[in-house]
């Protein structure tokens, strides 16, 4: 089954995607954020990642960067999660290699789904 990282400095928000997705039968791995993403990324491998935007440390358009940067997840699809629907972070979040997102507040219906759609 496959493996999925989310990376949010949110506790409830990791817990409540870790839940949702460990229900589907994913391994999912959690990071509080950027900086302990990317390590997390550097080892292991996973076929999805989810982060937050807002984020201490390194927020989620600087972690997409330096994940996409790392040969392994060249590919991968990483789908960004935030509160805000404002088109200048989606954009930002586009150029910086997201390949979806989420906004903010989501169901776990709607989670399921994308997660489901991504990964066939």
């Amino acid at each position: 089954m496959a493996k999925i990282m989310i990376v949010d400095d949110s506790v409830s928000i990791r817990k409540s995607v870790s839940f949702v997705l460990s229900q589907e039968g994913y391994e999912v791995i959690e990071a509080d954020d950027g900086i302990d993403g990317l390590k997390k990324a550097e080892a292991n491998e996973f076929q999805l990642i989810i982060t937050d935007i807002n984020m201490p440390n390194m927020n989620g358009i600087d972690f997409i960067k330096n994940v996409r940067n790392l040969p392994a997840y060249r590919f991968t699809p990483i789908i960004a999660l935030t509160t805000e629907s404002q088109d200048g972070k989606m954009q930002e979040g586009k150029a910086a290699g997201a390949t979806g997102w989420i906004v903010k507040p989501f169901t776990s219906e709607k989670l399921s789904a994308i997660v489901k759609k991504i990964l066939g």
